[in-house]
């Protein structure tokens, strides 16, 4: 593959920074993902052979677009993280917005020298059904997303990457935001995916299926979501995002049944040590 050169040719008083922003058939989002990131040094895409226009609305804003078949979500962040030229990587996905609080913040952080730390987190604040998103399992939702290239790497198990780097991370206030889904159906989908991603990744590892999962984790993922992290103060989007979340998880260990049942019920335990 031959990569193309871009550069503003502008002298930098800081460490330099590589936007990385993973997208298929995104054309709804992308643009408001670009928009947030063009005070980066460079911004990076790996498209996943979308079919809509977010190609094109990406090349308005770069020349550093790629397109590549899907990875799977650990994958596809490794390979676009081989494709920066920077030190420093801040993973984007196309549905997220780096916030004008969050910027100044990673600005002056820059500014000022990043010190001994090899990473940055902060919050992730979700936009749903015409809100913000302040509690539950949704906010604060922790992530670790701007990290020396050279000492972090995408790890995890599927469809949750998370990076995971050698040496101190320095938590910063201001939140990176996602506009997650258009609304419950498109919510409801991806938990299906998900949930199929997830079981086939636990079948595929030999996790074995047990009765007490189906049973007792919705259940506990209700109550964790909805009372102990208080969900219920986000009123009715809070108790949509309890319902949901607990659908996906029963859906979860219900298709690792199927998976091991279709198998044979030899690798079928009913109890066992977690």
């Amino acid at each position: 593959m031959t990569m193309p050169r871009s550069g503003t040719g502008k002298p930098h008083m800081r460490e330099q920074i590589s936007a990385c922003i993973t997208a298929c058939d995104e054309e709804q989002n992308i643009r408001r993902c670009l928009e947030s990131v063009k005070w980066c040094d460079e911004i990076v895409v790996v498209d996943s052979l979308s079919a809509d226009r977010t190609v094109e609305i990406c090349r308005e804003y770069t020349d550093r677009v790629y397109q590549h078949e899907w990875r799977g979500y650990i994958g596809q962040k490794n390979l676009i993280r081989s494709l920066a030229r920077y030190p420093w990587v801040l993973f984007v996905d196309a549905d997220e917005e780096v916030s004008p609080e969050l910027r100044d913040e990673i600005l002056a952080q820059f500014a000022a020298g990043t010190g001994p730390y090899v990473g940055f987190q902060f919050p992730r604040m979700v936009y749903y059904l015409g809100r913000w998103i302040r509690h539950g399992e949704w906010y604060p939702d922790i992530k670790l997303r701007l990290f020396r290239k050279e000492l972090g790497h995408s790890e995890g198990q599927e469809p949750h990457d998370r990076v995971a780097v050698k040496g101190p991370v320095k938590t910063l206030k201001a939140p990176l935001h996602h506009f997650t889904y258009g609304g419950i159906w498109e919510h409801l989908e991806t938990m299906n995916r998900y949930s199929t991603i997830t079981a086939r990744e636990k079948h595929r590892l030999g996790e074995p299926f047990r009765w007490r999962d189906l049973f007792f984790r919705p259940a506990w993922r209700f109550l964790k979501s909805y009372f102990l992290k208080g969900g219920m103060l986000d009123g009715p989007p809070g108790l949509v995002i309890a319902l949901i979340t607990t659908f996906g998880v029963y859906m979860k260990y219900s298709k690792l049944w199927e998976l091991q049942h279709k198998n044979g019920a030899s690798t079928i335990r009913k109890d066992g040590p977690a």
